[in-house]
């Protein structure tokens, strides 16, 4: 099975990539496709059917695929990124978010919910008090 993007789509979508990020990049594109294959499994969904089928379909893969690996290029090997940081003068005070604490792969609902992989709702409202059967005493 192909991937879903090329590295010249992460360059094209995202940005240039260094040498050392190619390779990396090259990596995660086949992880990246294998997990999204995964999940769209999870959904009774076959992504290569779906893209084969639809080109609009396909360029939202690409899209997410590209996202998911632009992200975690972003994430440094030898340092957490931060995505948030504020730090105060006279308290001392510092604080920040990082971007994916301990770093890894993960695939965001948003990514999936473009794709269509939405997690369905398992209960509508549940009626607590039984199913209303209306006074039938009334003419209508």
């Amino acid at each position: 099975m192909k991937d879903f993007a090329t590295v010249e789509d992460v360059q094209s979508l995202w940005r240039s990539l260094k040498f050392d990020e190619e390779k990396r990049a090259k990596e995660l594109l086949k992880v990246v496709s294998a997990s999204l294959r995964v999940e769209a499994d999870k959904f009774g969904k076959n992504l290569d059917e779906m893209a084969a089928y639809d080109m609009s379909y396909a360029l939202v893969l690409k899209s997410v695929t590209v996202d998911i690996v632009a992200r975690t290029l972003m994430t440094s090997t030898d340092q957490e990124p931060m995505t948030q940081a504020s730090e105060s003068a006279l308290g001392y005070s510092w604080s920040g978010s990082f971007l994916v604490p301990g770093g890894g792969l993960f695939i965001k609902d948003s990514e999936l919910r473009r794709l269509g992989l939405v997690k369905k709702q398992k209960y509508g409202v549940l009626d607590i008090y039984g199913e209303n059967q209306g006074n039938h005493s009334y003419p209508h």
